[in-house]
């Protein structure tokens, strides 16, 4: 068995070599073939409950309470496409309608080898920013796009990865 922490000398995790998948069932296989610069977000928090024994002033008990996770915002983005900008209108029309996202990390290097793979479920659209238009660029923009999210867990990679 490979030892990891060798593995992560010679190739470290980067923040710089990522990809966002997003997939909206019964609308779109692949909604994201945009390409963001910055990806920030995937967090959870659990929140932590209290309790005192009555008459022990010296010891306080902590147990485990509710997940809380965070919003991914995604900024910079480049596409050839308006499959993000339809997921946000036909959310409109159809509110209880989710997507699944899932965010790539990959190993610096031409082989940009999978590291870790960040799962999100039930996603919302909740910010969708059109930058500065300008006459230069031929593609269509999307300046910062914000998705809440129901879930986070980290998908196992087969081979020894994160």
């Amino acid at each position: 068995m490979a030892n990891t922490q060798d593995e992560t000398v010679i190739a470290p995790f980067t923040a710089f070599a990522f990809a966002v998948e997003i997939e909206i069932p019964d609308v779109v296989t692949k909604a994201c073939s945009a390409a963001f610069s910055e990806c920030d977000g995937l967090e959870m928090t659990m929140d932590v409950k209290t309790i005192r024994e009555g008459g022990n002033n010296g010891r306080q008990v902590r147990l485990t309470g509710a997940l809380n996770f965070g919003q991914l915002t995604l900024k910079r983005g480049m596409t050839a496409s308006f499959d993000l900008w339809d997921w946000f209108e036909e959310v409109q029309r159809r509110p209880r309608l989710r997507a699944n996202a899932e965010v790539i990390v990959f190993a610096p290097g031409p082989a940009q080898k999978e590291r870790a793979r960040f799962v999100l479920s039930r996603c919302l659209p909740v910010k969708l920013k059109a930058p500065p238009l300008n006459a230069k660029d031929g593609m269509v923009a999307i300046e910062e796009l914000q998705i809440a999210y129901e879930s986070l867990t980290r998908k196992r990679l087969s081979g020894g990865g994160a």
